[in-house]
């Protein structure tokens, strides 16, 4: 077990980071990962853990001694992230995101002296769900902005990438990455290129999930929508686990990155898009909010529909005693679809013009690179749990406003 610096330097917080350790390529690895190496980067002491691993943690409590453990995750995971420190003295902090709304747990949750969340929106969201502690915080998830760079179109992998896509010299690349491909936008993006029809041609769109053809009947949807427009050999799926220099490939082959998620509690991928210069496509919702600037680095489709629940099911895993049906005083919106109109006049713009497109995407390296890179975002979040649990003897009873 490798911790980070050994030498604190004078600061005050030591933190044994809970995430899904040792890190694979899913989000929230990434998020923790990035905190970890950011607060080494930083000269914090440093140790990782998985969030799950009982002995572990508990031979870390003892070993590492932590004055802190920073908990990723959302709130299914406050068991292993905020009760199993607890119960052995160590002060926690979790870095919550949302999947749409909060079932239990909230008198753990208002009890906290720190919380952090993506965003804004899943700040509203625990919110909106009773959760009223008023010591909630939005964090930004940071990326490692060094490595994650943009690669010019004539570089011989961008060039190989293009050519193994079936990607024309004269075409422009729209690209859709995510676990899935339809939370991320798709569906939306296919009916937009279907209302731009013949005024652009020109393009193929690839889709990037993590398994080809799934959800199943989601992709059904998809085919549907494709075969429609008569789209079907100008559409792509690739699917599997990506390395992040791949991914990086991938995005700066790509003239346009879109993904106008129906639920987003931070977006990472669209900031690593911005990072390779890459300008944005997106929805005016959830935590894409807090990373795209509108008109700057991409574009914001205003919201056409929400999916609003008047109930859902509830499990014991969820924090209650048994399965049951959770009904809701008014209906919650739990997902979002951008509206077409919108989405086709903002692909059709950055379709049609390339300068706009390097225009965005370098303020989108520039927006990602001043915000977003892990050594900033995991200082942030050090001085603020430093500040709010007085561990910063400088500090001791300054307040950051939630």
């Amino acid at each position: 077990m490798e911790f980070g610096n050994q030498f604190n330097g004078g600061q005050k917080l030591r933190p044994l980071v809970l995430y899904p350790y040792p890190a694979e390529l899913d989000g929230v690895s990434l998020q923790g990962d990035f905190l970890y190496k950011g607060l080494c980067r930083n000269g914090y002491d440093a140790a990782p853990c998985n969030r799950k691993a009982g002995f572990e943690k508990e031979f870390l409590y003892k070993s590492f001694q932590p004055n802190v453990a920073i908990g990723i995750g959302f709130w299914g995971d406050l068991p292993d992230l905020v009760m199993h420190p607890q119960k052995h003295g160590i002060q926690p902090v979790p870095w919550l995101n949302a999947d749409g709304w909060v079932a239990n747990y909230h008198t753990t949750l208002n009890s906290l002296p720190l919380i952090f969340t993506t965003s804004k929106w899943v700040k509203e969201t625990y919110i909106r769900d009773g959760v009223d502690n008023p010591n909630i915080i939005p964090q930004p998830i940071g990326i490692d902005t060094g490595q994650m760079t943009p690669l010019p179109k004539t570089d011989p992998r961008v060039i190989c990438m293009r050519e193994y896509l079936g990607i024309k010299e004269d075409e422009k690349m729209i690209l859709t990455a995510g676990g899935d491909t339809t939370s991320k936008g798709f569906q939306e993006v296919l009916n937009a290129l279907g209302k731009i029809g013949d005024r652009f041609t020109k393009w193929k769109y690839i889709g990037k999930a993590w398994e080809n053809h799934m959800p199943y009947y989601h992709y059904k949807e998809e085919a549907a929508i494709i075969k429609q427009f008569g789209f079907k050999k100008k559409v792509k799926y690739i699917d599997g686990q990506t390395s992040r220099e791949t991914l990086r490939v991938l995005l700066s082959a790509a003239d346009i990155y879109a993904a106008p998620s129906r639920i987003e509690g931070f977006g990472m991928l669209q900031v690593e898009a911005m990072a390779c210069g890459i300008p944005v496509l997106s929805i005016d919702a959830g935590g894409i909010k807090d990373t795209v600037v509108h008109k700057e680095t991409g574009f914001l489709a205003k919201v056409g529909e929400t999916i609003d629940l008047e109930q859902e099911w509830a499990y014991k895993e969820m924090g209650f005693d048994k399965k049951q049906v959770v009904k809701f005083e008014k209906p919650k919106t739990f997902a979002y679809r951008a509206d077409i109109d919108d989405l086709s006049q903002y692909l059709l713009k950055l379709l049609e013009d390339g300068g706009l497109c390097e225009r965005l995407g370098k303020s989108g390296r520039e927006h990602a690179v001043a915000n977003f890179d892990c050594t900033k975002t995991s200082n942030d979040m050090a001085c603020i749990i430093e500040k709010r649990l007085g561990l910063d003897e400088k500090n001791t009873g300054q307040a950051i406003r939630a």
